[in-house]
């Protein structure tokens, strides 16, 4: 059984076939799949799909390009929901250097209040980095979030990089990315990371693996980023598949 750590169900590109995406993946042995919202509507409806399907779980947080947006009133609401049995994370949240929506500053301010509240109401957070590996760190640890731990979000870091985060209670999370031929950070990252430190992801709809690269991402594909892991490990899909469930499981405290 296959558990996809970071998907978009509540993106608008599966309003038409939704039913049928999770079917599918359903049918490919995923057997969890976290739901991740990052603004008021893409929270709400993570929320409505928690409510709907067993094992679908949701993390909830605010998304570093939309920082400027944050309230006060926001961060209330995402303290509120972060009681709900299955809400398991907070995030995602970060910094994302790539889009100039919310200014450096904004953003890191609004990072070190949500893992403050992570670590007020005991959650493990979910990382979003794009183009800012050194102030993550360097908040990261100056926050002593290390203390609720969490998951570094389609890492493309080094390896030297996702050590650094294991070493500070993080789980590094592979999608699409490692299957791509030309991408060597993330395989030589899969190779390094011990099993029992990995996760496997889509982010879905983007980031599709190959061989559907540049069409629409969904959670039936995440196996594809568990046999590349295996193939690169030696290893065989299903202790893959089992190692990051169970990563996955004890991390998100679901049974």
């Amino acid at each position: 059984m296959f558990f996809d750590t970071h998907a978009h169900l509540n993106a608008e590109q599966y309003n038409e076939d939704l039913q049928e995406v999770i079917d599918r993946a359903l049918d490919e042995g995923i057997s969890n799949i976290v739901v991740v919202g990052f603004d008021r509507p893409t929270i709400e409806k993570a929320m409505e799909l928690t409510e709907k399907y067993d094992f679908i779980y949701a993390s909830v947080g605010w998304h570093p390009v939309d920082a400027i947006d944050m309230t006060e009133d926001d961060l209330r609401w995402i303290e509120e929901l972060s009681s709900h049995p299955k809400v398991v994370a907070l995030g995602e949240m970060g910094l994302d250097y790539y889009w100039d929506k919310s200014p450096k500053d904004i953003q890191q301010e609004v990072f070190r209040k949500q893992i403050r509240l992570a670590k007020k109401v005991n959650l493990p957070i979910v990382i979003h980095n794009r183009d800012a590996t050194a102030d993550i760190v360097e908040i990261l640890k100056e926050e002593g979030a290390g203390e609720v731990g969490g998951i570094m979000h389609c890492f493309s870091g080094s390896p030297e990089i996702a050590k650094e985060c294991v070493d500070m209670n993080f789980f590094i999370s592979l999608g699409g990315p490692v299957t791509f031929k030309n991408a060597k950070k993330p395989k030589e990252v899969a190779d390094v990371i011990p099993l029992e430190k990995l996760l496997i992801e889509t982010d879905c709809p983007y980031l599709t693996p190959h061989p559907f690269r540049g069409k629409r991402n969904e959670p039936s594909y995440v196996k594809l980023v568990a046999e590349q892991i295996a193939e690169i490990k030696g290893l065989s899909v299903e202790e893959v598949a089992q190692a990051t469930t169970e990563n996955a499981k004890k991390l998100f405290g679901i049974n």
